[in-house]
């Protein structure tokens, strides 16, 4: 099995409703690879009470329902229990539960309205009928986070403030990275970057990473890893038969085209109606703007929200060609001569994450220029105590120039209007990392 990491403060509130006496909505949302399954399984696996697990798989509602009964039968001994519905199976199950405490979780929930586009209307009407003499804890769990919020946040919908509570459940952040490379005798400022590149802070992707042992490249990136297949596995199944746009997209971004007019001169097709999807649906890439764009600035670059991802299609999906021929030495090759560039790029994502976790300020970001000249890698501020803090991030310590540093702040504190504010700068470097995370440690 494997290891269990965090998640501790939701494992305590998910379980809480097992002596409620009225019925509990509670949604779990997370990306895919997060964790969600395996939290749901360490709260509820040991339930004195029934406990259901049912996975939404793009099926016919018919062959679904077969598959839950499949579930339902043994555990509730329903030997003449014949549902025709998805409606038939939770009106039976909330009528379960108004004699006996039952915990159901519903995986991939807003996959339903692809099998039954009813569905959440129907759940309405019986969770409305049943919630006060029912002893039902219901989970709806999705792993895209837009629909989920639209399915229980959006007053036009069936659902609409239905639940509970709602936890979402996000990747491992940098401190737990690091301790988890501390209890596994591996951490090095080296190390802990590339941890951070390959994993992003998905559990899954760690174990990857520990079984490979010290030879993470070379475990990791041959025939048969489950890495090389990943973002496919990750990506597909959400995308639909849209899924080539949207990868040429991302591998675009990828490989440096970050502004939508490069992409389109890259791609060679116009692509105006995938980013609000890839943006807003799927929550897959980031619009990054200087610190001090209005809010209709024209002036944006977009990234790969998730670090795996950005190594994904940096590394595997822009060589796609010799992974079909299994030429993975030549991945490796290509991984060996870029990685020192790739890698730096990364530690400034790294040290914005960590600066995020510390919870010292109310502003991170970067800025730039309209000439995109004048550039700061990260630019950190708290306004309720008037300070900036503007950082430089390089690999190595002897790469950092302070004078250029100090003539880009003068420029941007007029621009950012941060008059009266403390203003600090450094250079930050894997060499002086760990000097770094004790100056933001993370927030208690």
């Amino acid at each position: 099995m494997e290891k269990f990491y965090n998640r501790e403060s939701q494992l305590t509130d998910l379980r809480k409703p097992n002596s409620a006496t009225t019925g509990v909505f509670d949604v779990v949302v997370g990306r895919r690879r997060v964790g969600k399954t395996r939290l749901i399984q360490e709260a509820f696996s040991s339930n004195e009470h029934v406990y259901l697990y049912l996975f939404v798989s793009r099926k016919s509602e018919k062959a679904l329902v077969d598959e839950f009964l499949s579930i339902i039968k043994p555990e509730l001994n329903a030997k003449f229990f014949s549902p025709n519905s998805l409606k038939d199976i939770i009106e039976f199950l909330l009528d379960y539960s108004t004699s006996k405490p039952i915990t159901v979780v519903i995986d991939e929930f807003q996959d339903i309205e692809k099998v039954n586009p009813s569905f959440y209307s129907d759940l309405q009407n019986l969770w409305d009928s049943y919630k006060n003499k029912s002893k039902m804890h219901l989970v709806a769990c999705g792993s895209l986070y837009n629909l989920m919020t639209k399915i229980f946040k959006d007053k036009d919908e069936p659902l609409f403030n239905r639940h509970d509570h709602c936890y979402h459940i996000k990747p491992l952040t940098p401190s737990y990275i690091k301790n988890i490379m501390l209890n596994n005798d591996a951490y090095t400022p080296e190390g802990y970057l590339l941890w951070w590149c390959l994993s992003g802070g998905i559990p899954k992707y760690m174990e990857w990473i520990i079984d490979a042992k010290e030879d993470v490249i070379n475990t990791l990136i041959k025939d048969g890893s489950p890495l090389i297949k990943e973002g496919y596995h990750r990506l597909v199944e959400d995308f639909g038969d849209e899924h080539r746009t949207y990868f040429d997209i991302l591998g675009a971004i990828a490989s440096g085209y970050n502004s939508k007019p490069k992409i389109i001169d890259y791609l060679g097709y116009q692509i105006n109606e995938a980013f609000p999807k890839l943006t807003d649906s799927f929550e897959i890439i980031n619009k990054v703007t200087s610190m001090d764009a209005g809010a209709n600035t024209k002036t944006i670059r977009y990234e790969i929200k998730d670090p795996f991802l950005r190594f994904w299609f940096r590394f595997i999906y822009k060589n796609r060609s010799a992974t079909e021929i299994g030429n993975f030495k030549y991945i490796k090759d290509i991984i060996a001569r870029d990685y020192t560039t790739y890698s730096g790029i990364e530690l400034e994502h790294l040290l914005r994450e960590i600066l995020i976790e510390s919870m010292l300020f109310n502003r991170i970001g970067c800025f730039w220029n309209r000439k995109g000249t004048n550039e700061i890698d990260i630019v950190a501020i708290n306004d309720a105590n008037k300070r900036a803090v503007f950082i430089e991030s390089k690999r190595q310590q002897k790469s950092y120039d302070e004078q250029a540093l100090l003539t880009k702040v003068a420029f941007a504190i007029g621009k950012l209007k941060l008059k009266g504010y403390s203003i600090e700068h450094k250079g930050v470097s894997l060499d002086t990392l760990d000097e770094f995370i004790k100056e933001y440690p993370p927030a208690l």
